[in-house]
């Protein structure tokens, strides 16, 4: 696929985000994007199994994720969910459990833009607790799973 992930973070600036456009209806990508069985199929880094211990997909619901790496070490990831608006809108919280300092949370806002021919576009908005909270993701390698993980996605909504 020809489409690239963009990660914008300005200096002294608590939010990053991230868009990216895909070769699918806004529908489509949406529905990938908020289904658990489809979830699975794509989110994370190609290396990491993923496993679903908590998914309500529905506005005041929650979620927890967790990969999984050939020696057994894991990543959890958890979150509050706000509003599920299909198929424009879902804001959530993100925390990675891993961290040593808890409450790095961070507040999300996903809109899915309908595009001409079919295509639609991804923004996402995450708003941090700090400017530091924000560099300390931007710098866990989370460019790396986030451009994985949509890469994977491509595929899922190819099959769709």
């Amino acid at each position: 696929m020809s489409n690239k992930t963009t990660i914008t973070a300005e200096p002294n600036k608590q939010e990053l985000f991230i868009v990216r456009e895909f070769e699918a209806p806004r529908e489509i990508l949406y529905k990938a994007y908020t289904e658990a069985n489809l979830i699975m199929k794509w989110l994370g880094p190609d290396s990491l199994k993923m496993a679903i211990d908590k998914y309500e997909n529905k506005s005041h619901g929650a979620y927890r994720f967790i990969h999984s790496d050939e020696n057994g070490n894991e990543y959890k990831f958890n979150g509050v969910i706000h509003e599920v608006c299909p198929p424009e809108r879902l804001i959530r919280t993100f925390e990675f459990e891993g961290l040593p300092m808890k409450g790095e949370v961070s507040l999300e806002f996903a809109n899915f833009e309908e595009l001409p021919n079919n295509r639609s576009k991804l923004t996402i908005q995450a708003i941090y607790k700090s400017v530091a909270s924000r560099d300390g993701h931007l710098n866990s390698g989370m460019e790396h799973g986030v451009t994985d993980s949509y890469n994977s996605l491509d595929k899922i909504l190819a099959e769709i």
